[in-house]
């Protein structure tokens, strides 16, 4: 009964909200304008929702939430456009997009591509919103058993699971590769002791590395190179096609939807992790589970199903433990929980009975800004793909301009630029020796959270490595990390394979058949 009550307020709200002309013109401003965010490199989520927070100050707070949380689902959608079309992620969530949407695009079929990408980041962000409107207080007191010791296995696994997934070669070369990113994050002053490490004395690197030129660098340079001098050639669609997803093709992916749709809002719910790991994660388990993994990375409809579907799911989690417990689950809501808090409003166990009603109108808001973002990326896809048709010669540089802008829009630094094109040289040399790129971008990402977790998890315990084995999360993240690895082992493998036959022939002759 209290379920069916909640949804009955739920539904009041959402009609409440619809009533408002002005609500509607916002509501697709901001959703354009967060699209556009993720598509250009350089311009995050986080980004948007920090500068468009200086402008909602003096609106009424349902004004703000709309515009606010608008530009949020657009932007972590957004960066699928560059992804699928021209192999260059716009956001950070959105890399792994780029495994199966451009190789889809390189075969003409980038409308459809766009088209899926945006069905999925549709139906995530809606399933997310039920399970913020359903599950939240469930969901956030698991997150509350996640302390350093977890944490750092989460961003250990993620290193590990995207350099699995992303290998064409061997295995190893993707861990080397993830490392090589963790190396890279830990250049600056470490953030428990502020002691200058890897900086050769040189004040610019006290900071550390910036996510974002490394980002357009590793991703974007690569990518131009290989165009302008290697004689490599763009998607170039002969038709544009069908956008709108057929309905048999979504049914054939609705398990995947489902599966990434939870693994999004369980890992938007752990405090401070995000969307960056929700679309690995989810492409890796469609990847293990599927039939014919071979045919990930080469145009699969699942795995660009898989990720979007959980980056945009992530978006629900990451506000349930913002909401219900005051810590943002991700970068784009800690700028979220800024807003509010200039609004009045102070996010936490205490928000039910200062703010009645307040959670629903949050999820209400999600769903329209859910529409707006398919509306408008069904609007935007195939203006989009028409961006192929322009000659590489003349686009590529104009793209090689906005990778620069990017860079140095983030602080108006010119080090992001001193980063941004060496790091490009070092990308494009390990893609020649078959090293993927993805795992030193997520090295990059989650190199501080594992490094200032783990350093902190060995004060507390006095150096000892005991707590990781008897936490119960933390085995359970143990033990994944250590038969992902053990099963990229050739003996392991065969012997695996040995025993499910074995297994498989004894099934078999128990039931006779």
């Amino acid at each position: 009964m209290e379920l069916a009550s909640r949804f009955a307020d739920f539904f009041v709200i959402l009609v409440t909200l619809l009533s408002d002309p002005a609500n509607w013109v916002v509501l697709m401003g901001a959703s354009i304008l967060g699209i556009v965010f993720g598509a250009l490199p350089g311009l995050t989520a986080t980004l948007g929702v920090a500068l468009l927070t200086t402008l909602t100050y003096g609106m009424p707070l349902d004004t703000a939430l709309i515009a606010l949380l608008g530009l949020y689902v657009g932007a972590i959608y957004g960066g699928s456009f560059p992804s699928i079309l021209i192999n260059i992620p716009g956001t950070a969530a959105s890399a792994a997009t780029a495994m199966d949407g451009y190789p889809m695009a390189q075969r003409g079929e980038g409308a459809r591509a766009l088209g899926l990408s945006t069905t999925a980041s549709f139906l995530g962000t809606v399933i997310g919103m039920l399970c913020l409107v359903a599950i939240a207080p469930i969901i956030a007191n698991f997150a509350l058993k996640f302390t350093s010791y977890e944490f750092f296995l989460l961003a250990l696994f993620g290193i590990v699971i995207s350099g699995t997934l992303t290998s064409t070669d061997l295995v190893y070369k993707g861990w080397i590769s993830g490392l090589l990113g963790l190396a890279l994050a830990c250049i600056g002053r470490d953030r428990l002791q502020f002691f200058p490490r890897f900086t050769f004395d040189l004040s610019v690197l006290e900071s550390g590395i910036e996510v974002v030129p490394v980002l357009i660098g590793a991703f974007g340079i690569p990518q131009i190179i290989r165009v302008l001098s290697d004689g490599e050639v763009l998607a170039r669609p002969k038709n544009f096609g069908r956008i709108l997803p057929e309905l048999k093709t979504i049914s054939a992916n609705f398990k995947h939807i489902v599966r990434s749709a939870m693994i999004g809002v369980g890992i938007g719910s752990v405090p401070g992790v995000g969307e960056d790991i929700a679309g690995w994660v989810s492409y890796g388990a469609a990847r293990n589970t599927s039939k014919h993994p071979e045919r990930f990375g080469r145009g699969e409809p699942a795995g660009l199903v898989s990720s979007e579907t959980a980056n945009n799911s992530c978006i629900g989690g990451a506000l349930i433990p913002l909401l219900t417990l005051g810590i943002p689950g991700s970068p784009p809501a800690a700028m979220l929980l800024g807003a509010l808090m200039l609004h009045g409003v102070n996010p936490g166990p205490m928000i039910g009975f200062e703010r009645p009603g307040f959670l629903l109108e949050v999820t209400a808001i999600l769903l329209l800004a859910s529409f707006a973002m398919w509306i408008n990326g069904m609007l935007l896809a195939r203006q989009v793909v028409r961006l192929l048709a322009v000659p590489a010669s003349i686009f590529l540089p104009i793209v090689a301009l906005m990778c620069v802008l990017g860079s140095y829009a983030l602080g108006l630094n010119m080090v992001n630029l001193y980063l941004m094109v060496p790091m490009g040289i070092v990308a494009y040399l390990l893609v020649r020796m078959e090293y993927p790129i993805a795992p030193l971008v997520i090295g990059v990402i989650l190199g501080p959270m594992a490094d200032e977790n783990l350093r902190r998890a060995l004060m507390v315990s006095d150096g000892s490595l005991v707590p990781f084995f008897t936490r119960p999360v933390a085995l359970i993240l143990v033990t994944v990390i250590v038969l992902t690895l053990l099963s990229q082992v050739p003996f392991v493998r065969r012997l695996t394979g040995r025993l499910i036959g074995v297994i498989g022939h004894v099934f078999k002759r128990g039931t006779g058949s």
